[in-house]
C-alpha cells in the first residue's frame, strides 16, 4: 500500500481544544488502518500564531515528531522549546499543548495511539 500525501483527506479544526487559530489536518492512515491500536497517524499543520489547547489524554499516548519550525510545547504545564527532528510524548493521563513561535509554519506528524 502506498498513501501518496496529495491524495490524503484534510480538515481544518478552529481553535482546537481551546487553542488560538485553525489547526490542518491531513490523514496519513485512517483509524481503520491502525488496526485497533490507535485513533490518529496525521500530519498537523499549525500556521504561525496558531496553537492546539492544553489537554489531558485519557486512554492513550500521543507523539509529535517535528519535521519543520519552531514550537512552544506544555508538557504537563512545563513549557519548552522544540525545533524540527525533536519528538514530543505525552502519556497516558498527562497532558499537553503546542503553540506554533516562530515565523514559518510548524508542520507535525501526530500518533495517537491505545494504552
Amino acid at each position: 500500500m502506498i498513501a501518496h500525501f496529495k491524495d490524503c483527506k484534510e480538515s481544518f479544526r478552529e481553535n482546537m481544544r481551546g487553542g488560538d487559530g485553525s489547526v490542518k489536518l491531513t490523514e496519513l492512515l485512517a483509524p481503520e488502518e491502525l488496526n485497533g491500536h490507535g485513533r490518529m497517524f496525521s500530519m498537523i499543520t499549525l500556521e504561525k500564531g496558531c496553537s492546539i489547547g492544553y489537554h489531558v489524554h485519557e486512554g492513550e499516548t500521543e507523539t509529535f515528531y517535528v519535521v519543520e519550525g519552531d514550537a512552544l510545547y506544555n508538557d504537563n504545564g512545563v513549557e519548552i522549546e522544540a525545533t524540527a527532528g525533536d519528538v514530543l510524548h505525552v502519556k497516558n493521563g498527562e497532558g499537553h499543548a503546542i503553540a506554533n513561535r516562530g515565523e514559518t509554519p510548524l508542520l507535525l506528524v501526530a500518533m495517537i495511539i491505545y494504552a
